[in-house]
């Protein structure tokens, strides 16, 4: 495949079909007109064999019958498109060889040779040429000049109205690929929206029955995952409710108990049970947090008050660069992802800094920085996965529930952006989110 891209073989199944429809319809025009015309000029070969044996014969036996005086006169007359006669000896030369000539000297004779004995010549020159001599009954030398023509010329309008034909062709076989590959590229386009929301467009059940199978067993395939999405929300919403009361009633019960050593690490535990239940509820909802309504949004605003926010809890958080730019985004949703970036860059460096840089596509870039430990690059992608954790230990203060960063990827595509990590030069993170310049 990859020697087939090099001699630019396209990549999209519509240009391949058209491609290959479009040159083999021209490659069996290409055929078919050749073998037209070699048929049509071996026709016209043996019909002008015919014609000439009849034709020369009939002139010969005329001149032989004129008056010497008379003969001159009637040449003209006599004269066709291939040949004329000649009052003369001609010219010598070699004998006839070529194939043509050779067909055309063998008709003469047959035609006139019981009775007027015939030689036949090339004539050297430019082009097939041959003459063939004889001599009348009174001795008169008789010279037949002839330029074998291999065919009939072929007409002016018939390359025009081959070219048009083969372009209608071409227009038919463009057509029949694009009817045939619009419902690949309509499942497509389905397929690509149906992002988190499970809003994807359904796809129209008509047209040839193999194409609305397809469609219906498409949105059937679209209805299902949204049902089992709910019903797997309401399992988590009611997990999430329940263990809510033995939680409150496991609390209520260490306030009561003596102080102890372990009462502190039963709080602590609670503590973790209770954040991990939380965390889990939060990161199934973000499939579903495409319900906020979409506006443009001012980022130096939003992210600016972002920013107060953590300053005045005393954090060390900057806003780096002003770019004056907006986005079509949900608010609610991106404050979310940066505030998770944050609290990581917080949780492992001390200190955050956000810029906001503009692509030269007209994309939009929201980077939040630190000087933490980094990331090894081959876990770049893994730490998105839920419950990840670079951290082992079950320390859910350092190393926390791995949840954070699956949250934010998933509001990320939420919101039609994308999310990436990466090291930085000199130590440190780079949590880019991407808005693209059609937003």
């Amino acid at each position: 495949m990859k020697r087939w891209r090099a001699w630019g073989w396209p990549r999209t199944l519509f240009a391949r079909l058209a491609l290959i429809l479009c040159v083999g319809i021209a490659v069996a025009q290409v055929l078919s007109f050749w073998l037209t015309m070699t048929e049509r000029d071996q026709a016209t070969t043996n019909l002008m064999m015919g014609y000439i044996e009849r034709e020369v014969a009939s002139s010969v036996a005329l001149l032989d019958h004129l008056r010497a005086d008379e003969r001159a006169q009637w040449l003209p007359r006599l004269a066709r498109r291939s040949y004329q006669f000649e009052l003369s000896s001609g010219v010598a030369g070699g004998p006839v060889d070529a194939r043509l000539s050779a067909r055309i000297e063998r008709s003469i004779a047959q035609g006139v040779g019981h009775a007027y004995p015939v030689s036949a010549n090339a004539v050297p020159g430019d082009g097939e040429h041959l003459q063939v001599h004889l001599r009348l009954t009174d001795g008169t030398p008789l010279t037949i000049d002839i330029h074998p023509m291999s065919g009939v010329p072929l007409s002016g309008w018939l390359p025009v109205v081959l070219a048009l034909q083969l372009a209608v062709l071409a227009g038919c076989c463009w057509f029949a690929v694009r009817l045939a590959t619009r419902p690949l590229h309509l499942l497509a386009r389905a397929a690509d929206t149906l992002g988190p929301d499970l809003r994807a467009s359904r796809l129209p059940e008509d047209g040839p029955s193999e194409v609305a199978r397809a469609a219906r067993a498409f949105n059937a395939m679209q209805d299902r995952i949204a049902t089992y999405t709910t019903e797997r929300m309401q399992i988590l919403a009611s997990i999430s409710h329940d263990l809510q009361t033995p939680i409150t009633r496991m609390r209520l019960r260490l306030d009561v108990m003596d102080e102890r050593a372990e009462s502190g690490k039963l709080r602590q535990d609670l503590a973790e049970m209770e954040a991990l239940v939380k965390e889990g509820v939060a990161y199934a909802r973000t499939l579903h947090s495409a319900s906020e309504p979409v506006c443009r949004v001012d980022l130096d605003a939003l992210l600016d008050s972002l920013v107060c926010d953590y300053v005045d809890a005393g954090k060390d958080v900057a806003f780096a660069r002003r770019l004056a730019a907006s986005v079509v985004t949900r608010p609610q949703a991106l404050r979310r992802v940066v505030g998770n970036l944050v609290d990581n860059a917080l949780k492992f460096a001390g200190s955050a800094q956000i810029d906001v840089a503009m692509r030269a596509d007209g994309g939009v870039v929201i980077s939040v920085l630190d000087r933490g430990p980094g990331i090894p690059d081959e876990l770049l992608d893994a730490v998105f996965e839920p419950f990840y954790r670079l951290e082992t230990s079950r320390n859910r203060g350092t190393g926390g529930t791995g949840l954070g960063l699956a949250i934010a990827r998933q509001l990320a595509r939420a919101m039609d952006a994308t999310l990436v990590l990466s090291n930085r030069n000199g130590g440190g993170l780079d949590a880019a989110i991407t808005f693209d310049a059609t937003r």
